[in-house]
């Protein structure tokens, strides 16, 4: 490529198909709240209720949960964020670069799949709040059993589509300011419940120490006893699904497209923003908040949904929390399993394509099975795409270290990678045979999986010409980087920088928001602690739902406003 038509070349490409510029990286602050809000969302509610129906014991939830949420930070930390941060693509592209069209197509097709089923798995958990307000009871079977419930399904989930078709960057700015409310409601909805929990197994309502805590966790949340009066999973089981419940995006590298615009891979870090303070804690509290309503609805807890838990933890915030939590996050994976569609159909637009796929979601959504299958569903969705992981991961991190030419297939100029597709298929083969000969707990079957594909692919490659040299091809890439990085420089200075917002009115609706969460977290600590009695209880917890629901309004009204005072400034960017 030569100096003079570099730059016109360049600019024809695709912005997705390059590498993020230097003047786009964010700083770590941004990825705390990017994985905060992304993994507080309306699953937790699921989880959190199903580890108690599995019959996990309470030390075995404190402990296996942080191990494992430890160990898929250090996933993102290890694995993903490395090869993000030094090829600055997404992982679409950079399949696309060592692979061909063939095998990102299968790509495509499995994120169809996934997305769609979460997406109607976040529908339907909307719909467990809203089905509340016509008195439509809890849908506990895999089908539906009130027509009713399929009408609230079909208009809630429409909503959800035309979003995804038209107004996804609002939703998607939205959702960045969900983050610390939902952390601070899932707390404060354990909080408030707990006394109740404590006067059912202590015959009172407040603790006298952790001791306290641990006997009531084992009486009547996590009993080591699931819902068949059988023995529960146990530590290990605990630990492998903390840390295979997002192998989709670690070890499945999927969250290459967030930390490609990570300043250093230690950034992959901030993942601890999710999975501490939102996996761990969530789950925990979730798992109290279940219980404590089966209690006071003298119920089990396998015959509530997420409705009925956030309601009566929450109260009229309940209905806030699950309607968002789920309408957030049906759109972002509804967003995604459109644009994995577009890829495919490429001849349509991505709004028509989006409709259709989001026309079939809400027709899974109608069934409630996806939502109450969702730690399989989840581990599954792991196992699909942990294999494509793996071939990136040799690629990019293996090859140089043997002796095998990265990007070979590129350099070849294939379009079809036989090792990829094969070692893919080959991959999901070996996992779901072992699986199916049940020689170990699903939970962890991604990692053998994983190991098993890299080493087939590494072989299978090595054989078809990652094993040559092609000095020549490699001076061409190392050139056109070159020149990639020379037009994103003159990008950067034509571009300015963005204005920051100080004004004081826009500090002051900060603090208003802030100070909302903060009054809502003393309510519930109030509740939990200074309630000595049943009566003074119901008293405390009252108010706590009154005011809660009134700090809830105030904190997105501010937070929103917020928000829209800064892209404001940053229409036309000072230059």
């Amino acid at each position: 490529m030569s100096t003079e038509t570099a730059p016109q070349s360049i600019a024809a490409i695709k912005s997705e198909q390059l590498p993020i510029p230097d003047h786009q990286l964010h700083g770590w602050t941004h990825f705390l709240g990017l994985y905060a809000g992304e993994h507080v969302a309306a699953t937790e509610f699921v989880i959190g209720a199903t580890f108690v129906a599995l019959g996990a014991a309470t030390q075995d939830i404190l402990i296996g949960l942080l191990v494992g949420n430890v160990l898929a930070i250090l996933s993102w930390t290890l694995i993903t964020a490395p090869i993000a941060v030094q090829t600055r693509l997404s992982l679409y592209t950079y399949l696309h670069k060592i692979a061909g069209d063939s095998m990102t197509n299968l790509y495509n097709w499995a994120n169809v799949l996934i997305f769609t089923v979460i997406s109607a798995a976040m529908i339907t958990v909307s719909c467990s709040a809203v089905r509340l307000l016509f008195g439509i009871p809890a849908q506990l079977q895999w089908y539906p059993t009130d027509g009713l419930f399929v009408l609230i399904v079909l208009a809630v989930g429409m909503i959800v589509v035309v979003v995804a078709m038209y107004g996804f960057n609002a939703v998607a700015e939205f959702s960045s300011i969900c983050g610390p409310w939902l952390v601070v409601m899932f707390t404060s909805g354990a909080l408030a419940l707990f006394p109740a929990l404590a006067d059912s197994v202590l015959g009172r309502t407040q603790l006298a120490g952790f001791g306290d805590f641990l006997a009531i966790g084992d009486h009547s949340i996590w009993t080591g006893v699931n819902s068949e009066g059988e023995p529960g999973i146990g530590l290990w089981e605990v630990i492998g699904f903390a840390w295979a419940a997002n192998t989709i995006t670690h070890f499945g590298l999927i969250d290459m497209a967030l930390l490609r615009y990570a300043k250093s891979s230690l950034y992959g870090l901030c993942s601890g923003a999710g999975m501490l303070f939102g996996h761990y804690i969530a789950w925990i509290a979730a798992g109290i908040m279940g219980a404590g309503t089966a209690v006071l609805l003298d119920s089990s807890i396998v015959e509530l949904d997420p409705g009925d838990v956030a309601y009566r933890a929450l109260g009229l915030s309940g209905y806030v929390i699950v309607i968002i939590a789920g309408w957030t996050t049906a759109n972002a994976n509804l967003y995604r399993a459109g644009l994995a569609a577009q890829a495919i159909f490429h001849d349509y637009s991505r709004q028509k394509v989006t409709f259709t796929v989001g026309c079939v979601t809400v027709a899974i959504a109608c069934f409630p099975f996806v939502f109450s299958q969702m730690l399989p569903l989840l581990t599954y969705a792991g196992l699909l795409v942990v294999p494509v992981g793996a071939i990136v991961f040799a690629e990019h991190q293996l090859f140089p270290r043997i002796g095998l030419t990265r990007y070979w297939a590129t350099y070849r100029r294939l379009t079809h990678s036989t090792p990829a597709v094969a070692s893919w298929i080959a991959g999901l083969a070996f996992g779901f045979g072992l699986n199916a000969l049940n020689v170990m707990s699903f939970f962890y079957l991604f990692l053998p999986t994983w190991f098993f594909t890299m080493g087939l692919y590494t072989f299978l490659a090595k054989r078809a010409g990652a094993g040559k040299k092609y000095p020549v091809e490699e001076a061409k890439e190392r050139e056109l980087n070159a020149a990639i990085q020379n037009f994103q420089a003159q990008q950067a200075l034509e571009e300015g920088e963005p204005v920051a917002d100080r004004t004081a009115a826009t500090k002051l609706l900060q603090g208003l928001a802030w100070t909302c969460l903060g009054l809502t977290l003393l309510l519930a600590l109030n509740t939990m602690f200074r309630s000595p009695d049943l009566a003074t209880y119901n008293a405390h917890v009252a108010v706590f739902y009154t005011w809660s629901f009134v700090f809830t309004i105030a904190y997105f009204a501010s937070a929103y406003w917020v928000l829209r005072r800064k892209k404001a400034l940053n229409v036309h960017p000072a230059h």
